[in-house]
């Protein structure tokens, strides 16, 4: 495993120095809008776009890695990444901004597109699944420590802005000194809303819910935290706590998930998530204790998404997994790009606490929904149960390093199954 992990050194390399670019943009955008004098939905619109963008990359970018190459077009996108961080200073302008924010949502999942189809082929098959959590761990841990370079400058000078386009154009430098073949990106197929609605009800509300709420977090979290009082280094600290939480709760929340009935996991982990959420509302003048919500907030949500995914695939075929999975992707992106919009007119119209408040109504939407299917005993699992992975929504691509692992055999251990006619988990 070392010496896998090692031949993927220079593309692991790569998306973490990207991520630690693109992560500190995304915090940058709403605290330098707010100081322009963007109004709070104008705020949330950037995001709304940066996730609109994400999800027409999905379309546009397999099409120009197929025609350029991988190694091509990693630094293709990256440039553009790197030039869109730094034209957000070249000029001010709020239509300008969402038309930024639209291309870099778009370049960078050409860039998670490239480097996850480039790690199928670099690890052997019945290793995809341990890549694939090293992976996810680099995404989580990029992302965190991009937060604390929030305390490197004050995060309003353009100088950060620099930081966060220097790391995007450096992370090419490893990535285009690789000597991995590069892979070929085969079509992927999505199933019909109608299939997968028929397929897991529950899973198409949490992918739509979580992205409305995940979406509104990402584009205004920060925003949030600053507009409560936290000064540059406690923002930094809420954003990081979030993320770092989720990455640890997601080993025993998918230790749960596969050993209850999922939709039940559901309504736990979205739970949690709601519970957090109302905490940092009604808790926000202390931010000792806003910290400790942004901690049990970041401990279900981030669970959430991986919960419904592996719920979907518990009643699909496995030649079914991949297409039903880039449906669920973008059923999470259509909420992803919502969502930012929906919470910045709130909290425009209301207060700041709607953002968190918002937060928690997503969420408990998710738990109460599962928890009313939840004794649904005509539902039931196909072929084998899936196991929970952690993951973050990223690009169709992912899914297929650890597809394989989604359907075991019988014999690699227990199988779960859904509730039974007594509405009991086995």
């Amino acid at each position: 495993m070392l010496r896998i992990v090692t031949t993927i050194s220079a593309l692991l390399a790569g998306i973490a120095l990207l991520l630690m670019g693109s992560g500190l943009l995304n915090t940058l955008v709403p605290l330098r809008g707010a100081t322009e004098g963007f109004s709070d939905q104008a705020l949330g619109l950037f995001g709304s776009a940066y996730f609109a963008g994400f999800m027409l990359g999905t379309w546009v970018c397999p099409k120009l890695i197929r025609r350029m190459g991988h190694i091509r077009a990693f630094a293709f996108f990256a440039s553009a990444a790197a030039a869109c961080i730094i034209l957000h200073v070249i000029h001010v302008d709020m239509l300008f901004w969402l038309l930024l924010r639209l291309i870099t949502g778009m370049v960078l999942v050409g860039v998670y597109t490239s480097i996850e189809s480039w790690l199928n082929t670099g690890a052997p098959k019945e290793r995809r699944g341990r890549v694939f959590a090293v992976y996810m761990a680099v995404n989580l841990g990029a992302l965190a420590l991009s937060q604390q370079l929030l305390q490197m400058e004050n995060p309003l000078a353009n100088l950060m802005f620099g930081i966060a386009a220097l790391f995007v154009i450096v992370a090419i430098m490893p990535v285009v000194a690789t000597r991995l073949p590069q892979p070929e990106i085969l079509e992927t197929t999505t199933l019909s809303l109608k299939a997968l609605w028929r397929a897991a009800p529950v899973a198409c509300a949490g992918a739509v819910l979580s992205g409305l709420a995940m979406g509104g977090f990402w584009g205004l979290g920060a925003l949030y935290a600053g507009r409560v009082g936290m000064d540059t280094g406690q923002i930094a600290t809420f954003m990081s706590l979030v993320i770092v939480a989720g990455a640890l709760f997601q080993w025993p929340m998918g230790v749960l998930s596969d050993r209850i009935d999922r939709r039940l996991a559901l309504v736990i982990v979205a739970g949690i998530a709601a519970v957090g959420g109302l905490l940092m509302a009604l808790l926000s003048g202390s931010t000792t204790w806003l910290l400790v919500g942004a901690v049990i907030f970041g401990a279900g949500s981030f669970s959430v998404y991986p919960t419904v995914v592996a719920h979907l695939i518990d009643h699909l075929h496995k030649e079914e997994v991949l297409s039903g999975n880039a449906g669920l992707l973008m059923l999470q992106g259509v909420g992803s790009a919502i969502g930012p919009a929906l919470a910045g007119w709130l909290m425009g119209v209301t207060s700041t606490l709607m953002l968190p408040l918002y937060f928690a109504v997503m969420f408990a939407a998710s738990a109460l929904f599962s928890l009313l299917r939840w004794r649904d005993t005509s539902d039931r699992i196909v072929e084998e149960p899936a196991h929970h992975v952690s993951m973050v929504t990223t690009s169709p691509e992912a899914l297929e390093m650890v597809v394989d692992e989604q359907k075991p055999d019988e014999a690699a251990g227990p199988v779960r199954t859904e509730a039974g006619d007594d509405g009991i988990a086995r």
